[in-house]
């Protein structure tokens, strides 16, 4: 499969991307190791608040230089990055992207801020067209917006609801603090995305023992559904997804009168998440695709398909 717009083919040069990572909770522990096994990206800088935090300890054995400085360590070092991610939360991502503004890099934000440009890989490719900020919306956004764009762009859907179930563990303190802007962000996302102004977006943090494996419900109102082409529509959206999130499978797809529900499961494949926290690998996967993109239009090493 191949990514809207975004296919580069520049020659493999020798030098891959500078970054750099602010937070370093399950989010960031997760991106880390994603930038470390990328030969497109080369992380330069992990950045956070505790100096004992098992996030900066994670990033020391993987030889990344670290800092409890947060912000600061990464103004300190100016212009040194070609990317940074910040995997923080949404009141301190529009402080953060107040002060890296000037100084040119591409900011990858994983958190629900709306500050910068939606990006959704299989649906917007993964570009930064209209800036130097790229908002990755919420794992719910990414899990559920291919699916509503597919079946928006085929049927006359007249409403959309969607429901995320993340297991309390890998729900962190960034997660709660967000809780109503996930709420706002994966909202407005899915309607931009899909043209349907009636939405929904519900978060759902489960304390099930063992952990519920992160999952989503997309219910649609769609008057006259065909069975056989929404499943088609859907199975179409999630293999392209699966392109960089091996992980999401359509675990049921119903067509009841009117009612199309439509029911996705994301597993993590990831060095340090559980398989069941699907809902950070997802995000994750898709903010590394974003980078190894950049890296490649800045021509400094081969295009991202070329190693996938």
């Amino acid at each position: 499969m191949t990514l809207p717009a975004d296919v580069t083919d520049a020659a493999p040069t020798v030098e891959p991307a500078t970054v750099a990572v602010i937070g370093t909770g399950a989010i960031g522990q997760d991106l880390i190791s994603k930038i470390h096994r990328s030969p497109l990206l080369d992380c330069r800088l992990v950045a956070g608040r505790n100096p004992a935090s098992a996030g900066l300890r994670h990033a020391e054995r993987l030889g990344c230089p670290v800092s409890a400085a947060g912000i600061d360590a990464v103004l300190a070092a100016g212009d040194a990055f070609d990317v940074v991610f910040d995997a923080t939360n949404a009141a301190s991502h529009l402080h953060h992207w107040s002060l890296l503004e000037p100084l040119g890099m591409l900011v990858v934000d994983l958190t629900p801020s709306r500050a910068g440009q939606m990006v959704v890989p299989t649906v917007t490719g993964v570009a930064a067209t209209t800036g130097r900020n790229v908002n990755l919306i919420s794992c719910g956004g990414q899990a559920s917006i291919p699916v509503a764009h597919a079946l928006a762009a085929r049927f006359p859907v007249r409403y959309l609801e969607v429901v995320s179930t993340v297991a309390s563990d890998v729900a962190g303190r960034g997660t709660r603090l967000n809780l109503d802007e996930y709420v706002a962000t994966t909202r407005h996302a899915i309607t931009t995305f899909s043209g349907v102004p009636e939405v929904k977006a519900i978060l759902n943090i489960s304390p099930a023992v063992p952990p519920a494996t992160f999952r989503t419900a997309v219910h649609a109102r769609i008057p006259g559904a065909d069975p056989a082409a929404v499943r088609a529509a859907v199975d179409e959206a999630a293999e392209q997804v699966r392109s960089f999130a091996p992980g999401y499978t359509v675990t049921a797809c119903t067509v009841v009168d009117d009612r199309v529900t439509v029911a996705l499961q994301v597993t993590a494949h990831s060095d340090v998440l559980p398989r069941y926290a699907g809902n950070l690998d997802i995000i994750n996967s898709a903010a590394i695709l974003v980078a190894e993109q950049h890296a490649a239009r800045l021509g400094r090493t081969a295009g991202a398909e070329a190693v996938r």
